[in-house]
């Protein structure tokens, strides 16, 4: 593959990967794969995806603000509380083989689209939203874990986000992304340093994805807005069955 069809497929794919993450999660399984087949280390990789997640990031971000969608200060709150746990996840070796620790995840993913499903046909009674008192400070607690999860694995964390900011603060799907974006945002700067200290990124590549990715996320945000939690929900049941299949089954 020549340096001109490099250039187009790490565009295209980073496209797809950042509209899969901006409206649920899991577009690093299509990214990850493809760097690899490109020719880079698996660690090396995984380093290169995080420069275009942040891109994706702060495009996806200002597309939700764009719309109006707003979640400060709380997103900040649980932001900072992630980050100081995605500084230990990256710097932590997980004790567990990476075959059981797949399918552990392809069980929570599932667990996860069957919470939503159901909430979604029994609302609470009460729709305001609950992220001030125990339930911020609860929220704070759970995202420090998420932040640990997030800086050595990354890959399905966006689901994690959504189920806990659903569950516990009872947000809207719409919401949720929104917050859910600026929050890997700011932990993945943490995680992002120790690839860099460790000199496992490939910039050219990583940038070049990166393209890929913020104008996936930008249109995706925007459009997700639009379509509103009906949409999100649908594709958020596609994408994680797709992803637990393929963490169980290869």
């Amino acid at each position: 593959m020549n340096s001109i069809e490099e250039i187009l497929v790490l565009i295209l794919v980073g496209i797809i990967a950042g509209a899969i993450n901006t409206i649920a999660g899991g577009g690093s399984l299509l990214s990850l794969p493809i760097l690899i087949f490109l020719g880079l280390p698996p660690n090396i990789a995984n380093g290169t995806n995080r420069i275009a997640i942040i891109f994706q990031n702060v495009f996806t971000t200002a597309g939700f603000k764009s719309k109006g969608v707003k979640t400060f200060p709380f997103s900040i709150y649980v932001g900072i509380s992630a980050l100081i746990g995605a500084i230990i996840g990256a710097q932590i070796a997980v004790d567990i083989k990476g075959e059981t620790f797949n399918k552990i995840l392809a069980i929570i993913m599932v667990i996860v689209v069957f919470y939503m499903v159901f909430k979604s046909k029994f609302k609470h009674i009460s729709d305001i939203e609950k992220t001030t008192g125990k339930h911020l400070w609860l929220s704070i607690v759970l995202f420090f874990f998420v932040g640990i999860y997030g800086g050595f694995i990354q890959a399905g964390v966006g689901f994690i986000m959504l189920f806990i900011l659903s569950s516990v603060n009872n947000i809207s799907l719409v919401k949720s992304n929104a917050i859910k974006v600026t929050v890997v945002l700011i932990y993945t700067f943490s995680a992002i340093a120790v690839f860099i200290y460790n000199d496992a990124i490939n910039w050219r590549m990583g940038l070049t994805l990166a393209i890929g990715n913020a104008v996936g996320g930008w249109f995706a945000s925007r459009w997700s807005v639009k379509k509103g939690d009906g949409m999100i929900r649908n594709f958020l049941i596609v994408m994680v069955v797709i992803m637990a299949i393929k963490l169980w089954f290869f």
